[in-house]
């Protein structure tokens, strides 16, 4: 038992390192073991994570995309008519109910503008928000999600399959364009989820926003939505607004107005970003948010049964 005790902590240990991206694999299965001498100075994530159910409060989300936590959680269900959701064993299904609509609205458009049977949707938050284990600074209000490239087959995925299945990378090899892959249904996924009301951007890699200004016709104003963003060459994240009923959530700056398919994708096709030099000196770990770094009404979400 010694032995196994310590092969799940080194588990933990090696996906805590890792990034939670789209094609990682999660064991079936896989639960954080209880924590000990929680203080001060615990991870906020570390708590978070280990909360399996909502909290009803009634706030909604609280705080920023990037520092917050949810109340009154919404989990989507893992197969609808025009979506799955991937990747079960991560319990990172959850939403506001905002977010949840949005899905599924956004789902149900798929097959007409697109010509496909509907979305894999990816992560999304945890039943109570907050920092997360692996992966993803944001995704902490219940207000974000990510959207696999990869159309939903006409069929529904066993469980393990979701757990297995990988996404499709959209950029070529020299990051400069997309790949063979990139198909004008993908776009016309895109394009219908910016054109959303309740969309407040959309993260993309630089290479699929280049694409994107290249290719897209007619009205184009949507495209101020579409903000290039480190990785991202497998899904799009989609942020929506700050809904009504969350009166702590924290709204982010709009977008700056304009198509965004000038020069400020200059700099994300330098040598500096695309082929970046290692660093002189090991940089330092980076910093784990606390508790006291979360809104106040985060330690009630936390506490609540």
């Amino acid at each position: 038992m010694r032995g196994h005790a310590h092969l799940v902590l080194s588990l933990m240990a090696l996906l805590a390192a890792l990034p939670a991206a789209a094609q990682d694999v999660t064991p079936p299965g896989y639960r954080l073991p209880p924590l000990t001498d929680v203080t001060a100075a615990t991870p906020a994530k570390q708590l978070f994570g280990r909360k399996t159910t909502p909290a009803a409060l009634g706030l909604g989300s609280i705080g920023f995309y990037a520092r917050g936590c949810l109340s009154d959680g919404v989990r989507l269900p893992i197969t609808g008519p025009t979506w799955q959701v991937m990747r079960l064993s991560r319990n990172r299904n959850w939403g506001n109910p905002a977010l949840i609509a949005f899905l599924e609205r956004l789902a149900g458009r798929v097959p007409q503008v697109a010509g496909v049977p509907g979305l894999l949707v990816g992560d999304m938050a945890q039943p109570r928000g907050g920092p997360m284990i692996t992966g993803h600074a944001s995704h902490q209000v219940g207000l974000d999600a990510d959207i696999w490239y990869r159309p939903m087959p006409d069929h529904v995925l066993s469980a393990q399959t979701r757990e297995t299945m990988s996404a499709i990378v959209m950029v070529r090899g020299d990051r400069l364009d997309v790949n063979g892959s990139w198909k004008p249904s993908n776009m016309a996924v895109v394009k219908a989820a910016a054109e959303d009301p309740q969309v407040e951007r959309i993260f993309v890699n630089a290479a699929v926003k280049r694409a994107m200004c290249r290719d897209a016709t007619g009205d184009r104003s949507w495209l101020a939505k579409i903000r290039p963003m480190y990785g991202h060459d497998y899904h799009f994240h989609v942020r929506i607004l700050c809904p009504k009923g969350s009166p702590f959530c924290k709204p982010q700056t709009p977008p700056p107005p304009g198509e965004g398919c000038g020069h400020e994708l200059d700099y994300w096709f330098s040598d500096a970003v695309l082929h970046p030099k290692p660093p002189k000196t090991p940089p330092p770990p980076p910093h784990q948010i606390t508790m006291a770094e979360l809104p106040a009404a985060c330690r009630q979400v936390l506490a609540a049964p």
